[in-house]
């Protein structure tokens, strides 16, 4: 019964930890040895021709997941049979406590609130701001956008990003524990630097595929907590998160734009709930609000969700 315990406490400590310390050095940092990582191939594999390109990017990718999967499976049996949680609470703790801080590098709520609330103020000072600090959120350019389209983009980033660097981490450690947080994180941060068009058509190609696959799940789960028991904007949900490209990213935008009522559109590739306001400082606060909510009936669900599967 105490090592049922272990997954939701290690969630908790987690989070709390990044709400106390953000984010750790570079140089302790999964994510940043990830990107060096994938930097040692990406260069070479997007100047082959299409099939070459793809079979690399495939086989660099399963390389890569292998070995952080591994890596953080033997990380946690060490814990675990080391530790014994299952002895006292004591040994529990201690357990969660440590998985949690492995846990904490693999996902981010802190610095993504903060980044976003930075574009706020930064368009408090003047639309100039506002565009600079924005460009270092998104990848589209930011030199001819508006007000409310420096908002729009802001918001649409958290919304995403919420499934993205949160709940998904945490849906796949309640599914597979470290491992399977730390492949997901893997999969986002290969699709974040190859998943893309253009000269990564194809050394991509499986990067893309394979964070489609994984996030399709856990951003279904972010939009519909969103929207919370209301249930007339479910048929609306369904319908707007279609908008995007992206299989995933429309349902916790949609989401978002939905209960707060407001349009979030990026020019000539989508527009979601047409009707909605455009957004002002004021909504920018409720986004943030919504998506914390959002972040901890989610936690909640999947932790009462882990201990289902394993009881």
């Amino acid at each position: 019964m105490l090592l049922l315990l272990l997954i939701p406490v290690a969630m908790t400590v987690a989070l709390l930890v990044d709400h106390l310390f953000g984010e750790p050095p570079a140089w302790a940092h999964p994510v940043v040895g990830i990107g060096r990582f994938l930097n040692l191939f990406g260069p070479r594999l997007k100047r082959l021709p299409a099939m070459p390109a793809f079979i690399g990017g495939a086989l660099v990718w399963c390389l890569g997941a292998l070995l952080i999967g591994t890596v953080t499976a033997l990380i946690e049996t060490r814990t675990v049979v080391e530790m014994q949680p299952w002895k006292s609470p004591g040994r529990l703790l201690a357990s969660a406590l440590l998985i949690g801080l492995l846990l904490k590098p693999l996902l981010s709520w802190r610095m993504l609130r903060m980044e976003v609330a930075a574009v706020d103020k930064a368009l408090a000072q003047s639309l100039s701001a506002g565009r600079t600090q924005l460009a270092r959120l998104v990848s589209r350019d930011t030199a001819t956008l508006g007000e409310a389209e420096i908002r729009e983009a802001a918001i649409e980033t958290l919304a995403e990003n919420l499934n993205d660097s949160v709940v998904a981490p945490l849906f796949w450690f309640a599914i597979a524990g470290l491992p399977g947080a730390a492949i997901y994180r893997f999969a986002n941060t290969a699709d974040a630097m190859w998943g893309y068009r253009g000269e990564w058509e194809w050394a991509g190609k499986w990067a893309a595929r394979a964070d489609d696959l994984l996030s399709w799940i856990p951003a279904r789960i972010t939009g519909l907590v969103m929207i919370g028991l209301r249930p007339r904007l479910l048929l609306p949900l369904l319908r707007e998160a279609r908008r995007t490209p992206s299989p995933n990213s429309g349902w916790p935008m949609a989401a978002m734009a939905l209960r707060l009522d407001l349009r979030l559109a990026k020019p000539a590739v989508y527009s979601l709930n047409d009707g909605g306001a455009a957004p002002t400082s004021a909504h920018m606060k409720a986004a943030e609000k919504l998506a914390a909510k959002t972040l901890w009936i989610s936690a909640l669900g999947l932790a009462a969700g882990a201990w289902g599967l394993r009881s």
